[in-house]
């Protein structure tokens, strides 16, 4: 029975998923533009000066139902400080992050106890929903922390590059901020979290905080450990009057050096990675493959000829 049921719920969902997204993308905005006449954008400008268009249905009351929920304030200013390093800075992300768990523990908690009918162990009838909706609560995070990490890892990626970048702009002629900001702009194609967050801090700076303000800032949003080395860089060259060229260029080599460094400890631990899935996946093949035919010659001959000797 469960073998029928879950996929008939698995194709419903998705019809249904399929049919909002082609509703809320394709045939409600052709028709407002049939009636006007024209494109009709509903749009709401951003820091960065883009375009933030109107939330749908789902995310209004995504949004409600995180609003109602409690939460301490300490932890929704760590959660929000995580959501900020993951990239999502709208003020409903956190609402919406709050609603997104209430309602994945609540359906897998429903789904166990749904699927609890047709488990014959006691036990398992009551581990299974427990288990789900812990799993419905905690997967969020989970999915919080690594895109938190995939981000950070993008950043740390594009940071010599941006380096070099800076490099040549200050040897140019241009002023640190003038270098972040072009930076910030010519970056904004090839590695573009990088870019966000510099011409986030170049909008800190002209909106008047101070320029180590606005770069702790960086430093606080990202919570890379990288950017939190060149922020001090930065911060230091500019308080003592040194190269800002020499100092970039040189935390650039490092970075390049450092990258090559893990790059080779992660080739060196191939070996040892590869030995639980040749062990229990490739070998056991082989054995299959090599020792099969003989192995069934024994069991075809030899055990026949050991039951006539017995005799």
């Amino acid at each position: 029975m469960i073998a029928i049921v879950l996929p008939v719920v698995l194709f419903v969902a998705l019809m249904a998923g399929i049919s909002y997204f082609g509703y809320r993308r394709y045939a409600r905005p052709g028709r407002v533009y049939e009636q006007l006449g024209g494109e009709a954008t509903f749009a709401m400008p951003t820091v960065d000066g883009k375009t933030e268009s109107e939330p749908g249905l789902m995310v209004k009351v995504f949004q409600e139902i995180g609003e109602k929920v409690p939460i301490n304030p300490e932890d929704a200013s760590m959660v929000r400080r995580d959501l900020i390093a993951a990239g999502y800075r709208s003020d409903r992300a956190l609402p919406i992050y709050l609603a997104a768990r209430v309602v994945a523990c609540a359906g897998l908690l429903l789904l166990g106890l749904y699927l609890r009918t047709y488990v014959g162990n006691p036990i398992l009838s009551i581990v299974v929903p427990i288990a789900m909706g812990f799993l419905g609560y905690y997967g969020p995070s989970f999915w919080l922390d690594s895109a938190v990490s995939s981000r950070n890892e993008r950043l740390r990626f594009s940071l010599p590059d941006g380096l070099d970048l800076m490099v040549v702009s200050v040897e140019a002629g241009l002023g640190l901020d003038q270098a972040i900001q072009y930076v910030g702009k010519e970056m904004a194609l090839s590695h573009p979290e990088l870019s966000d967050e510099l011409r986030l801090a170049t909008l800190e700076i002209r909106a008047g905080k101070r320029r180590a303000e606005a770069l702790r800032n960086l430093s606080e949003r990202t919570g890379e450990p990288e950017i939190s080395k060149l922020v001090a860089i930065l911060i230091q060259t500019d308080r003592f009057g040194t190269s800002i060229a020499d100092s970039l260029r040189t935390h650039s080599e490092f970075m390049r050096v450092r990258r090559r460094q893990e790059a080779e400890e992660r080739a060196a631990k191939v070996g040892v990675k590869l030995v639980f899935p040749i062990f229990f996946l490739m070998l056991p093949a082989m054995l299959v493959v090599a020792a099969g035919p003989g192995l069934l010659q024994v069991f075809k001959f030899l055990f026949p000829m050991m039951k006539n000797a017995k005799i």
